[in-house]
């Protein structure tokens, strides 16, 4: 398999389960606090919001963790309620209490109201940093683009905000599911177009971050969390045309991973859902997760992200642990490293260098002990 354009295709080669040099590896979050250039960034664009919506300044903070690490993928500087917030329901960002908006959802008139929005009007300056920053890269590295699920959406139009136990929407969810499927019907359609017009503006591959759906029940997760991811990757479109360098063009394959945060315990179920890579925490063994899902889809993670507080020899032995879980790379899996969910805002630069170099130089070692 081909993808024209691009210097570095060993995280689109891991994600299609094809052989690699190495482990690639990429960092949720890896644009963001800990960075003392992304801080300088975000205080010229005054807040967060703003950062997010001037495709410039989403394109410089992409790059910079970029131009400090060898990181093997990009991903798009945004967050995942732009959705929610063009849908109407008033975005904004409380200091020292994350993000709240001014319009919950939480009965029949305001589920009435919601409709998905147009991803080229509504989120036109995601699509307008999409495309910008496909530009700097160069082929680089590839461009992950990114939603939040329906469900953990739904989380949060519900609530309101963050919740440490999801209370209003589990309410919903017990005594009014029709509401609450009302409202992930919605979020699924949303959250197809807003991937699907990401793709046409240049994303190389989509994930989807179903970061609440581990605090559902067995059972619940597949009726609310799992069937509208399922929906969503459905619809979404899997290929691309990319210029193939000669003048003309190719399709190339956009992959596609689903973490779900907490969701070791439905690994087997999420692999069979339609995408091509199963993101997992630090809570689950990775030699368990390539046990279960095989040769089916690729796996991404899983270091815990507190780890990253050691010294810079204990991270390296932590990812060495990693990669030892995982086993010897053989054809027809694909792993790409990551951490079990996004990097903590008090990490050490230096320690996530000294992570991704081990990364880097063990898996080659184990690709070349194992010929």
């Amino acid at each position: 398999m081909h993808f024209p354009g691009l210097k570095n295709d060993t995280f689109m080669r891991a994600l299609m389960r094809l052989p690699t040099d190495y482990t690639p590896s990429w960092l949720m979050r890896q644009a963001g606090r800990y960075l003392p250039e992304y801080n300088a960034t975000r205080a010229r664009a005054g807040n967060f919001l703003n950062l997010c919506k001037t495709p410039e300044l989403a394109c410089e903070v992409t790059l910079q963790p970029l131009d400090r690490f060898p990181l093997d993928a990009a991903i798009l500087f945004s967050d995942i309620l732009t959705v929610p917030d063009a849908m109407g329901l008033g975005l904004y960002f409380a200091e020292g209490e994350g993000p709240k908006f001014e319009r919950p959802v939480r009965d029949e008139a305001a589920v009435a109201k919601l409709a998905a929005p147009d991803p080229e009007v509504e989120t036109r300056y995601v699509m307008d940093a999409v495309r910008t920053i496909r530009g700097a890269l160069g082929g680089r590295v590839p461009l992950i683009g990114f939603s939040g699920s329906p469900w953990t959406l739904a989380c949060y139009m519900v609530e309101g905000g963050g919740s440490d136990d999801f209370r209003r929407v589990k309410t919903m969810l017990y005594q009014r599911p029709d509401l609450l499927h009302s409202i992930l019907e919605v979020n699924a359609t949303a959250v197809a177009s807003y991937l699907n017009a990401q793709i046409d503006a240049g994303a190389q591959a989509v994930m989807i971050f179903d970061s609440w759906g581990g605090a559902l029940a067995d059972g619940a997760f597949q009726r609310f969390s799992l069937r509208y991811t399922q929906k969503v990757l459905k619809k979404l479109k899997l290929d691309r045309e990319e210029p193939d360098g000669q003048g003309g063009t190719v399709r190339v394959r956009v992959p596609s991973i689903v973490f779900t945060k907490g969701g070791g315990l439905w690994l087997e179920q999420i692999a069979a859902s339609g995408c091509d890579a199963v993101g997992v925490d630090w809570t689950m063994n990775l030699g368990t997760a390539r046990a279960l899902v095989g040769d089916r889809v690729a796996v991404q993670g899983n270091m815990d992200p507190m780890a990253l507080f050691a010294t810079p020899g204990q991270v390296q032995g932590e990812a060495l642990k990693v990669l030892e879980s995982w086993g010897i790379p053989s054809p027809g899996v694909g792993h790409i490293f990551n951490l079990g969910h996004g990097i903590n805002q008090f990490t050490p630069p230096d320690n996530v260098l000294a992570l991704l170099e081990a990364v880097h130089t063990y898996s080659k070692q184990q690709r070349q002990s194992s010929v």
